[in-house]
């Protein structure tokens, strides 16, 4: 077993290798708010592993920052963060702190209501009947790659009215922007022999940040010419405090839109198929009596936990635990564990569908609570009810590949037999 002093949450293989709960857990009964030392290219922060501490960070932009990044280590700085004002495309709501993010995400809440969300319905629906459509006469795929990515992706291109021909495009470029670490993602702008390094995880971020920031300046091009009734044109036609957002504002909640919108939620498909599957009985459950799936909905995403952490900035000298943080301290949040404190939930290594309350963190707190909570968890049930209803007997065929990555909690291959 690791010490605490020798757990470094910069190591990637850590979460490759699926031992982070481990990790997170001595974390939790020994060091909940854990210095880790930096290196030779990266500084060190500071790691929240309890939830009452992340929703107490969370809840407090005052003290703690968003406006220097929210991905860890290594993204963390101005020149360095490929979502930093000196990058292509601007800053992003996520990268905003109160009041300004407020009146920003207001723009585009009205797409995200309970409302909006359940008139998309029969949409979703149709799209997730129509990929499992094209699995007829299969009697295995890669879930990942033909299901559980191109519901959420086909949703969020949808909402913003991109062309179905450029759908592959988002995808790639998704991959190679969240999976910036991977070196599988790096391979079309990394030499092999430099694959792997931080240098090369921000230069691979950096370069799908600037074909995606390409192609919706292109979108917008053609938007002004003829505006339609999606996202975009929402934000060509929005005023905050009586002007018109900048064209780098828009670029930058595009791309904000793109990535979340697909990336999380085909991760928590993917990872709930796989906890069923290592559930059965659990499986069973469910299956017998699908008006359990809101709950089960719920359960997945505390389990899975698609994004690893978000990252704050100290803006003041302040103590949690005991612990002195100094201005500019960068805190890592990690909902992972939060997700399993046993502080808050009752049993958390037991995977219950009808888990109840089940008030978990995985789409975060406060005012950056995921935009697209809704959908995701619309998405999720849809695939669910549908994939079940044509596959019931539907199970792993081999080992799924998890994404090499500490940001991202992602699943790149995993093989079923249908």
């Amino acid at each position: 077993m690791t010490a605490v002093e020798n757990i470094n949450l910069l190591d990637y293989g850590i979460f490759e290798r699926g031992e982070a709960h481990e990790a997170f857990k001595r974390l939790r009964r020994q060091a909940p708010v854990y210095w880790n030392e930096g290196n030779a290219e990266l500084k060190g922060f500071w790691n929240l592993t309890r939830y009452e501490d992340i929703r107490y960070v969370s809840s407090h932009p005052e003290l703690f920052s968003s406006a220097k990044g929210i991905s860890g280590p290594g993204l963390r700085d101005p020149d360095n963060n490929p979502n930093a004002v000196s990058q292509p495309g601007g800053v992003s709501i996520i990268t905003m702190d109160p009041p300004r993010h407020v009146k920003i995400r207001r723009l585009v809440n009205r797409g995200f209501t309970p409302r909006a969300v359940n008139a998309m319905e029969p949409r979703i629906r149709e799209i997730a009947v129509r990929i499992l459509d094209r699995l007829d006469g299969r009697s295995e795929c890669d879930f990942v790659l033909d299901v559980a990515s191109q519901l959420p992706l086909a949703v969020i291109c949808g909402l913003m009215g991109i062309p179905e021909e450029h759908w592959p495009l988002m995808f790639q470029l998704t991959n190679q922007t969240l999976g910036a670490a991977d070196p599988e993602y790096q391979a079309d702008v990394i030499a092999e022999d430099e694959r792997g390094t931080v240098a090369a995880q921000t230069r691979t971020a950096l370069a799908g940040r600037m074909k995606m920031i390409e192609f919706f300046r292109g979108l917008l091009q053609e938007r002004r010419k003829a505006l339609g009734d999606d996202l975009v044109s929402v934000l060509l036609e929005s005023e905050v405090d009586g002007e018109r957002l900048d064209e780098v504002d828009i670029l930058a909640f595009c791309f904000l839109l793109i990535l979340a919108g697909n990336e999380t939620t085909r991760n928590a498909i993917s990872g709930g198929l796989w906890v069923l599957c290592e559930h059965p009985d659990e499986r069973a459950r469910l299956q017998a009596d699908m008006s359990l799936i809101d709950g089960a909905v719920e359960e997945i995403l505390r389990w899975t936990s698609p994004l690893h952490h978000m990252s704050r900035r100290a803006t003041v000298d302040v103590e949690i635990r005991g612990q002195a943080m100094r201005p500019d301290d960068s805190v890592l949040m990690w909902y992972p564990s939060a997700n399993r404190d046993e502080e808050v939930f009752d049993d958390p290594y037991r995977f219950d569908v009808t888990r109840s309350p089940n008030d978990h963190l995985a789409f975060g707190h406060h005012e950056h609570f995921c935009l697209g909570a809704g959908f995701a968890k619309k998405e999720i049930r849809v695939m669910f009810e549908e994939l079940f209803a044509r596959y019931p007997r539907i199970e792993l065929n081999g080992q799924p590949e998890r994404l090499r990555s500490n940001f991202i909690n992602g699943i790149k291959r995993m093989p079923v037999t249908l």
